[in-house]
């Protein structure tokens, strides 16, 4: 055991499907990846890269557990979202290997103090407090992929309180997992325990106390809580 002053906060896991659990070690978030949130949200998108901002590993909320409203916001948003798992090192790694660093995937929730954040826009300051909060990662069990099956074609909804909010293809992003991770693992060197959520569709909105969250991407495991 190291010599520490008090005992290390300890390293969120996530489930995984038929496997042993898989350890968070940085959270990457990629914005405006759908064209039609970059629209709702008054943006334009464009190809000359992607960008990101971060969660910490300690924002991590299991699927299943209740999400307390967080404080000093009244403006409190869903993001559902793609969350990639990556399992290998890679550091400036092509795109046509990109996959080979990939675990697999599962549904998370981006949940956003949207006022904190535009307040932060607003000053040209940065995200932090409006996307890097206690229980601001929702994430479900993963599933290890199938090999390199494209999975373009599978559905990613979310529904609040039975109704649909989120509903898009993945191929509708406009930044492929490849593209991501090539292009990210050119600022980072990735490393097993990293997560890549992977942006939201148009629809997001606010949840109040009281409201049932349910995710959905394909058979993955959904991603649920209630805010209390």
């Amino acid at each position: 055991m190291p010599n520490t002053l008090f005992p290390p906060r300890p390293t969120p896991v996530i489930p995984v499907k038929g496997a042993a659990g898989f350890p968070v070690g940085r959270i990457f978030c990629v914005g405006r990846n759908y064209a039609d949130h970059a629209a709702e949200m008054g943006h334009e998108v464009d190809r000359e890269a992607p960008f990101y901002f971060t969660k910490s590993a300690h924002a991590v909320l299991l699927s299943g557990q209740d999400m307390p409203y967080p404080p000093r916001t009244q403006d409190l948003h869903h993001e559902m979202e793609l969350v990639v798992a990556i399992d290998g090192t890679a550091s400036d790694i092509s795109e046509a290997r990109a996959m080979d660093v990939v675990y697999g995937y599962g549904c998370g929730l981006d949940m956003t103090r949207r006022d904190l954040q535009a307040a932060s826009k607003a000053k040209r300051r940065p995200w932090d407090t409006g996307k890097d909060f206690d229980n601001a990662a929702i994430i479900a069990a993963l599933t290890p992929k199938a090999d390199d099956a494209d999975i373009g074609d599978l559905t990613l909804q979310l529904d609040v309180n039975g109704q649909t909010r989120q509903r898009a293809k993945l191929a509708d992003m406009v930044w492929s997992i490849r593209e991501i991770i090539a292009d990210l693992s050119s600022l980072y060197t990735l490393l097993p325990g990293d997560l890549i959520m992977t942006g939201t569709p148009a629809g997001v909105g606010a949840v109040v106390r009281g409201d049932v969250l349910r995710g959905t991407i394909g058979d993955f495991a959904a991603v649920e809580t209630t805010i209390v």
